[in-house]
């Protein structure tokens, strides 16, 4: 039986497999589509090894909230491609890696791979990761993860589809649907800004006296005949400037009408008119794909190759 792009596209979308295993399976069962569905999932771990080379820079961050905003996690699973990032069924399986992240009592990576996964506990997280990689058809890697338990309030943020994922957490007694609102509006500030810091008080001193010192240098060549005070005052204007950039708190916030407010005026705004204490604690944001090389390809070409076309 000839088998056609429209069936390799069929089994592909009913089981997340790659194109030419989808071809192959076909192939192999005469274009029978359930069994084609079986023999793909009896390739089991074999398909995994093979692909275990491969660059794995695409993929999605998902959270994972509490339903009392007591816990959060934050995971990012890395494909090696865009397409795959945006199927369904990597989609719920990284779900599910978030929400075993928020459960876990691992502090790394390696031990999070090591532990039992929640869903059958006769595999562990990393004997699941290579049985869906065998399913879905592509390398894929679980990158990292974050967990964050609190004694206040902790909201999440999913940026363009999963490329940007951020955890927010304050200290606080209430969990009213009003600080809930502002820590994910706070979240959206840190997806779209990428603060590196929360506040001054945070900032590595080491940098400090490195950027002090470039800017010294800076400002002296500019202005070679000021005097030292002159120049210590250049300095210190553009260093306040630049923590104003990275400090979450003294960023402007992103919805201030008045393109003034900065973050922390605004989280004051929200707990005067709540009548409440509310303080920005800690926040996590994860980039997918962050310092990760990418593979440059022509999706088409791949898809024309990889089906004989």
């Amino acid at each position: 039986m000839a088998i056609t792009a429209s069936m390799v596209k069929e089994l592909r979308e009913m089981t997340g497999a790659g194109m030419m295993d989808c071809k192959k399976a076909l192939t192999a069962t005469d274009g029978d589509m359930d069994k084609a569905v079986e023999f793909l999932r009896e390739k089991g771990l074999a398909a995994a090894e093979k692909k275990a080379g491969r660059i794995a820079a695409e993929g999605i961050v998902a959270t994972c909230v509490s339903e009392d905003n007591k816990v959060a996690s934050i995971v990012e699973v890395n494909s090696e491609t865009d397409f795959v990032a945006k199927n369904d069924t990597f989609k719920e399986y990284v779900a599910k890696v978030a929400a075993q992240a928020a459960k876990t009592t691992a502090t790394d990576i390696d031990a999070f791979l090591e532990e039992a996964w929640a869903e059958d506990t006769t595999k562990t997280v990393k004997e699941e990761l290579a049985s869906q990689i065998a399913v879905i058809g592509e390398n894929m890697n679980i990158r990292r993860f974050d967990k964050v338990v609190t004694d206040g309030v902790v909201e999440s943020y999913i940026h363009a589809g999963g490329k940007i994922g951020v955890l927010v957490e304050a200290n606080t007694d209430n969990a009213s649907d009003a600080v809930k609102e502002c820590l994910k509006n706070v979240a959206m500030q840190v997806a779209a800004l990428s603060p590196k810091y929360l506040s001054r008080a945070d900032v590595d001193q080491d940098y400090l006296a490195h950027e002090t010192e470039i800017l010294t240098t800076q400002a002296k060549n500019e202005k070679p005949d000021a005097n030292d005070k002159i120049i210590e005052g250049m300095v210190k204007g553009r260093i306040n400037k630049e923590l104003k950039e990275i400090c979450l708190l003294d960023q402007v916030y992103v919805k201030a009408e008045d393109g003034k407010q900065t973050v922390s005026a605004y989280v004051a705004e929200v707990a005067k008119a709540e009548g409440i204490t509310l303080e920005l604690k800690s926040f996590v944001r994860f980039e997918t794909g962050e310092g990760l090389e990418k593979k440059e390809e022509n999706f088409a070409e791949e898809v024309a190759k990889q089906m004989g076309m």
